[in-house]
Parts: C-alpha cells; structure tokens; sequence
C-alpha cells in the first residue's frame, strides 16, 4: 500500500508519517521508509554526524505494525503507544538509508494490542524490540 492508502489507517502526517510504503501478509506487516536526511529528528541529532534516534526506529515499527489492525482503527481512532520492551539498536541508521520492517502481533485484548517487530538497513539489523498500543476511539 502506498502512502495515501497508510493515511487513511493511520492518523499521522507530514513530518510524523514515518513509513512510505508498505504491506501485510499471513499476519506480518511490513514496511519501507527511506531517511531523506532533511527530517526534524535529525537537526540535532547529531550536528556533522545525522543518527536517525532509537525513539524514531521505534516509531517506525509501530506505524508498520499498524497496517496490520486496517480494519479495527477506524475513523476518529488512534493507536497510543503503552510500552516499549526488550528494545535492543545494533546499527546506525543514517541518511540515504532505506529502512524496512516486518512485524507482527503476538497478543490483542481490545483495545491493546503486543507485538513485535525489527527493522533493518541493507539486511542488516538495526533494531529489534516489542511494544505495546491501544487503540481509543475519539469522542463522537
């Protein structure tokens, strides 16, 4: 699915649509997003050396994990992180980089959901971790 068809998932835009494309399959998502190297994140992180942040790989997971719950977020809902566990970063993920992600979900109680997922760069891995969101309707 391309960026358009995340959107109408996902409630993020502009500078916090954090994935350009991606797709599901026997319950795994996964997902595509290339650092272009003129983000928010990157201004300060680091000044002469651009790092993409844990935080933001972390980030990235969730959003791709998502396309997965396409029929439960409806319109007026938002998934909320609720946890991050066992994150563990193994590579720098840089400028020019094509990050992509496959995830899945290993739990739901309605509305949380676990999972777990990892992302690499060039088929090396730069993060790996589960986490945990909810999914709440907005007010009518």
């Amino acid at each position: 699915m391309d960026k358009n068809h995340i959107m109408t998932i996902l409630p993020h835009r502009d500078s916090m649509l954090l994935i350009d494309e991606a797709d599901s399959d026997n319950g795994i998502a996964r997902g595509k997003y290339t650092v272009r190297g003129n983000e928010w994140f990157l201004d300060g992180h680091f000044p002469g050396n651009p790092v993409v942040p844990g935080v933001i790989l972390c980030e990235i997971l969730a959003q791709s994990v998502c396309v997965l719950l396409d029929d439960q977020i409806t319109k007026g809902a938002t998934p909320y992180f609720t946890g991050i566990s066992t994150a563990r970063f193994k590579s720098q993920v840089k400028p020019g980089d094509t990050i992509e992600t496959e995830c899945s979900i290993t739990k739901s109680k309605p509305p949380f959901y676990f999972a777990s997922g990892s992302a690499s760069v060039g088929g090396k891995q730069c993060v790996k971790a589960e986490f945990s969101f909810a999914i709440i309707k907005g007010e009518e």
